[in-house]
Parts: structure tokens; C-alpha cells; sequence
């Protein structure tokens, strides 16, 4: 039950109140700030690193690094602002070392003439289910879209964007100029284009999902982290005011003269 009241506490309190109990020391704080921004800031990651494990990799870093610095936050911005910041420097950051790995083109160009050319079919049998089951989705988006076009214009897609045909092959195949090709194509490429934004539009809400047991597996990671850091030394502690004392007067040594009541004004 005490843990509850904890969790219903943090839960209640706004981003701004949760960065202020973290900068106090309260991880338990910090925790519930991850779990709020996760996607958000996932989301920020992914808009830079393509692959899903490097954006992770990038986002907890950020996490630490934001707990680390937590006290330089003084809400001048908001505090999903701040920490997409701090997230975006560690991906560029997190790019810059990978770029500080590349290999010269003209070296790679010697190694694929010196090596033989190798295939490799892809292994839909070792995909993520998630990954297949939405490209069996989009796959079958596109097919509904191309079905419906006009005649004539899905035949020169069929033949020039599925089959890679060339624009002369189609016009052949078609008994129609090139010129028609092109036009025709470009035609069915905008048609087909507004057809499916209209159907995806609805659906952008729900891409780069980061929730559930990903958000919360990033979150113990974190908060794992974060346990074997140090305590952090705060400089400004809370002080409780209260107000200032009254001295106590003492009472005049025997023979001593009595203080002299203040003369009040009289009233004419």
C-alpha cells in the first residue's frame, strides 16, 4: 500500500514538479519522467538514427546524462525541450563517432574487385513478427491503391515502378510512345500518392511506437544506471523558516532607573 501512495504521488505531479523532486535527489521522480517522455523522445532519436538500437543506445545515454546535469534545468523552457535537446546532441554526437569509422571509397572499391560477389536471400523466417506483420500491411495498402487506378495508367506502374522496365520496354509492351509512358506514370505515381496519404494519414500517430514492454525495459535500464551512480552533492538544501524570536527583557537591577514609557500625543 505504501508503495502504491508513492506511485500515486509521482503520478499526480506535473513534469515540471517531477524535475523539481529529481533536482532534490528523488530518483523515484526521475523514473516517472522517463516513462512520460520515452516515445516522445524516442521518436526524436529515430529522426536521426535509422537503426532502433542505436536510438535506444542514444536515448539512455541522453537519460543519464540529463540525471547528471538535472540541477542546471531552471524551466526557463519545457522539460520535454530540454531533454529532446540533450537527446539530439547524443545522436549527433553518436553519428560523428561513426563517421570517425568510415573506409575511403577508393578502398572499398579494390576490396569488391579483389572479392568474389556473394547473395544472400533474405530470411523472412528469422524477422521480427512485429516487422513482418507490418510490412504484410503496407504491402497489402499498396496493392488495394494500385488496383484502383485507371486501366492505362496501372499498366505502365505494373511495368515501370513493380517490374523496372524500362520506359522504351513499356512502350513496346504497351504499343504506346514513350512520351505516353512518361506521362502516364507520372500520373499514376500522384494518384497513387494521394491515395495513400489519405489512408495514412490516420496512422501516423501509431508509427515508431515505443511503448509497453520497450518503454519499460528502456526505464529499468535507466533507473539501473542511475542506482549505481554516486549521490549527487546538492548545494541548496530546503530550509524550513521560521520566524524570528523576541528577546526576552530582563528586569533593571535593584536602584536602577525604570525605563521611560514613550510619551503618547494627546489629542486636542
Amino acid at each position: 500500500m505504501l508503495e502504491r501512495a508513492e506511485t500515486d504521488q509521482y503520478a499526480s505531479r506535473s513534469l515540471a514538479e517531477l524535475a523539481r523532486l529529481a533536482q532534490q535527489g528523488q530518483r523515484e521522480a526521475f523514473r516517472h519522467i522517463v516513462e512520460r517522455c520515452n516515445q516522445r523522445l524516442y521518436r526524436a532519436a529515430r529522426s536521426v538514427l535509422k537503426q532502433d538500437a542505436d536510438a535506444q543506445d542514444a536515448l539512455q545515454e541522453a537519460y543519464v546524462n540529463a540525471f547528471r546535469h538535472i540541477d542546471s534545468f531552471r524551466g526557463d523552457a519545457e522539460l520535454t525541450t530540454w531533454l529532446t535537446r540533450i537527446v539530439l546532441n547524443e545522436c549527433y554526437h553518436h553519428l560523428r563517432g561513426t563517421h570517425a569509422a568510415t573506409v575511403d571509397i577508393e578502398q572499398l572499391d579494390t576490396v569488391e574487385a579483389q572479392s568474389p560477389a556473394h547473395s544472400f536471400s533474405p530470411r523472412h523466417d528469422m524477422e521480427d513478427p512485429c516487422n513482418s506483420a507490418a510490412r504484410a500491411q503496407i504491402r497489402e495498402l499498396i496493392e488495394q491503391s494500385v488496383s484502383a487506378l485507371p486501366e492505362a495508367f496501372r499498366a505502365v506502374f505494373m511495368l515501370r515502378d513493380i517490374e523496372q522496365c524500362s520506359v522504351q520496354e513499356t512502350a513496346d509492351a504497351l504499343d504506346i510512345r514513350p512520351e505516353t509512358v512518361k506521362t502516364r506514370l507520372f500520373r499514376a505515381r500522384r494518384l497513387l500518392r494521394h491515395s495513400l496519404q489519405a489512408q495514412l494519414s490516420s496512422s501516423l500517430a501509431d508509427a515508431f511506437p515505443f511503448l509497453g514492454t520497450r518503454c519499460a525495459a528502456l526505464t529499468e535500464r535507466v533507473m539501473a544506471r542511475l542506482a549505481a551512480l554516486p549521490e549527487p552533492q546538492r548545494p541548496h538544501q530546503a530550509v524550513t523558516l521560521r520566524p524570528p524570536s523576541v528577546p526576552r527583557r530582563e528586569p533593571p537591577p535593584d536602584g536602577a532607573p525604570q525605563p521611560s514609557e514613550p510619551v503618547k500625543p494627546q489629542t486636542p
